[in-house]
């Protein structure tokens, strides 16, 4: 079971599925979630990537430790994933907090991304959003995390979905996050605190970017997809019809034929570089 260690000598757990000659793909989820929240990718991503699942601090079997978090501090720990791994660049996808950390790791270490998937994501807190989240830490501090999962389903699952998964998912909710609450409330405080200059430097990604979100999804609303494909110069946006928050479990089939398109494009322009470079050194050679 693969450990890095963060600068700060916390300890950052990571799964390695899928083929192991294919090229690296990070995969960093959101709130409270670890890499089992990559269920439903495991086998499609897995077929062509060598995929790096990552459990932020504060989930999965990562270290828990007291806050304060911070997502700058989250980057660098799938920059230490990547340096134990053996990985000089890998695509990167990044499912709304997640998405977050990506942003940043693209910005940060821009060496380190080779391209950029942004899932259900945002790139400003709007006062709604806080105050939202400001009140999932209340939630959680007063009913732990069965009160937190239970009273939130409809912010991550579409209305036609909702009635059918619901006695499921407020059964398995709190088990699936896996988290103590102390790590949840600390993940959430570093979403809150998230320093927004960050949302300025997105002109910098140079890299090719599929900014992807479900039409339904009323946690990170088209709109912020929107704004954040408006300002990384290189990005394409991609609506899934139907979908909501958590769009690569409830829409799997489609989230994950959308974002393979994506990616095995840039695997195939990467190929044509390579015979390109190749063919114009046999030439000087000959």
């Amino acid at each position: 079971m693969p450990f890095a260690h963060a600068p700060d000598g916390t300890r950052v757990h990571y799964r390695v599925l899928g083929n192991p000659d294919g090229a690296p793909l990070l995969l960093l989820h959101g709130l409270g979630t670890d890499q089992w929240g990559w269920v439903r990718q495991r086998r499609a991503f897995g077929r062509r990537f060598r995929c790096l699942a990552v459990d932020n601090r504060g989930s999965g079997r990562s270290d828990k430790p007291r806050g304060p978090y911070d997502l700058a501090v989250m980057a660098d720990d799938a920059k230490a994933v990547l340096d134990h791994a053996g990985v000089e660049s890998a695509h990167v996808l990044g499912a709304s907090m997640g998405g977050v950390i990506s942003q940043i790791l693209a910005v940060h270490h821009p060496e380190r991304v080779r391209s950029l998937v942004l899932a259900c994501t945002a790139c400003q807190m709007h006062e709604w959003r806080r105050e939202l989240l400001e009140g999932w830490i209340d939630t959680t501090e007063r009913r732990g995390l069965r009160g937190f999962a239970t009273g939130n389903l409809n912010w991550l699952i579409g209305p036609l979905s909702v009635r059918r998964l619901y006695p499921l998912a407020a059964l398995v909710g709190p088990f699936a996050l896996r988290v103590p609450s102390h790590a949840l409330v600390a993940q959430i405080e570093a979403l809150l605190s998230t320093d927004e200059d960050v949302a300025h430097e997105l002109a910098a990604i140079t890299v090719p970017t599929l900014v992807i979100v479900g039409s339904q999804d009323i946690l990170t609303p088209v709109a912020d997809a929107e704004l954040l494909a408006l300002r990384i110069p290189t990005a394409q946006l991609a609506v899934i019809r139907g979908a909501a928050h958590g769009f690569m479990i409830e829409h799997a089939a489609t989230f994950n034929a959308t974002v393979l398109r994506f990616l095995e494009a840039q695997l195939d322009s990467a190929q044509g570089a390579a015979t390109v470079t190749d063919l114009a050194s046999r030439r000087r050679l000959a």
